[in-house]
């Protein structure tokens, strides 16, 4: 499967400690001239923990608005760009958004 830049898809997003993280979505960053010719894409995960919607690194999606319902997310989100991960496509699953 081929995502393409800013695909919403649900991934295991391993946790900064190095352990095996839990089933979240993540939002697709990498360049889709990249994501075209590479097994691997670079991803930010999403969490509902908006406390983090204040840092000036991260995204708040409000599913309330038309961005926020193409997300396919359920309830407002925090795009976070503080802890970015390069995964294997194989591990990204099914596209929500």
């Amino acid at each position: 499967m081929k995502v393409r830049r800013g695909d919403v898809a649900l991934a295991r997003f391993p946790h900064a400690a190095g352990t095996r993280g839990k089933k979240r979505p993540v939002v697709v960053i990498q360049a889709d001239g990249y994501n075209g010719t590479l097994r691997h894409a670079i991803v930010a995960e999403v969490t509902t923990n908006l406390s983090e919607a204040s840092d000036p690194a991260n995204l708040l999606v409000q599913v309330a608005t038309p961005d926020g319902q193409a997300s396919g997310l359920k309830q407002d989100s925090v795009v976070t760009c503080l802890h970015l991960v390069t995964m294997s496509e194989d591990r990204i699953g099914k596209v929500i958004g």
